[in-house]
């Protein structure tokens, strides 16, 4: 999940609906409610977190230092013009990267993706047994060939096998997948999706590698 914030509607919109057509969720907040929201969000929401973009925000500079109280997600500053000065006073201010507006979603994600990759949180790919899991778009490959997934299906395969050997709920699973604050969509899809993921995994596995567990939730093994 991306979490935008800036004082205009109208960029915090339009970022969203570029991340919806890429099929990740994202949210946007005015810079009050943000700072509200951060300083109380639960772990489960802050770990569903893929990074933060600071747009136009009076005081942004405070905002690096307040999410990294809270969460790991990297913090990308985006300034409406070229400011050396600007830059630099964001770097100091803790910042991960600094880009100008305007931005194509995809580039976004590519950035936060070397960084997760340079600060190895997470790797490009994960392989399990014959199972090779990729975090950059495509779809997961077993003993060599594509394994064709829908978005949701393939960002919900993604989400388990980061959290490989930790049991995740279903609510952390949705606000990953469809950000917190989705009312549009009901929670229980996320069923539907991981009962189809399980069934395509079972063919070309042999086997399920999904646990569940009522009330407790899911781990990929």
């Amino acid at each position: 999940m991306y979490v935008i914030v800036d004082e205009r509607d109208l960029v915090t919109t339009g970022y969203r609906t570029g991340f919806d057509r890429e099929g990740v969720a994202a949210m946007g907040f005015s810079p009050g409610d943000f700072s509200d929201w951060i300083s109380a969000a639960d772990d489960p929401d802050l770990t569903a977190i893929e990074a933060i973009l600071i747009g136009d925000c009076a005081e942004r500079e405070r905002y690096p230092r307040l999410v990294k109280s809270r969460c790991k997600a990297p913090v990308i500053a985006m300034n409406d013009s070229n400011s050396l000065e600007q830059t630099l006073g964001l770097f100091a201010a803790g910042v991960d990267d600094v880009v100008r507006k305007p931005i194509h979603v995809k580039e976004i994600m590519a950035r936060v993706g070397a960084f997760n990759r340079r600060t190895m949180d997470r790797a490009e790919v994960t392989v399990i047994d014959t199972m090779n899991v990729y975090f950059d778009g495509r779809d997961p490959e077993i003993d060599g060939e594509t394994l064709t997934l829908p978005r949701r299906e393939r960002r919900i395969l993604e989400y388990l096998v980061r959290n490989r050997g930790k049991r995740v709920q279903r609510a952390q699973i949705f606000s990953a997948i469809y950000g917190v604050f989705n009312e549009d969509v009901d929670e229980c899809v996320v069923e539907s999706h991981i009962s189809k993921l399980r069934k395509k995994l079972r063919m070309r596995l042999g086997h399920d590698p999904i646990d569940s567990k009522r009330f407790l939730g899911y781990m990929f093994r």
